[in-house]
């Protein structure tokens, strides 16, 4: 079974940084996008930011300019750098990724989470 563990998360005051990280491990990465989502109680999950196998980082709006995407050469991490957190960032972050076992299919594979709370 694949392990997605998506670590870094915090309680930080307005304006302050946070570096989230997700590791892979057992699996192996399909080479799509590995991407960060966020959810609030109550409302749907949202995308925040996703990578391409060729490095090249994606961004929801609300995010440009303030948080940065990245991965290491292995494809095994995946990080985000978060600079001038606001409270509307407040949410459980969480990481998707596509892996397949050895000689098997690819499949979507979330990390469990981990919670960003931003005060004012």
């Amino acid at each position: 079974q694949a392990r997605v563990g998506d670590t870094g998360g915090g309680s930080v005051q307005a304006g302050g940084s946070l570096t989230l990280s997700c590791v892979v491990s057992d699996y192996l990465n399909c080479g799509n996008d590995m991407n960060w989502y966020r959810q609030t109680p109550g409302k749907e999950r949202e995308f925040v930011s996703g990578i391409s196998s060729d490095g090249s980082g994606r961004y929801a709006d609300s995010v440009k300019g303030r948080f940065t995407i990245s991965r290491d050469n292995a494809k095994t991490t995946v990080y985000l750098q978060m600079n001038s957190l606001k409270p509307e960032d407040t949410a459980m972050y969480f990481c998707a990724i596509w892996l397949r076992p050895p000689g098997g299919l690819c499949s979507d594979y979330w990390g469990q989470g981990t919670q960003v709370t931003v005060s004012s």
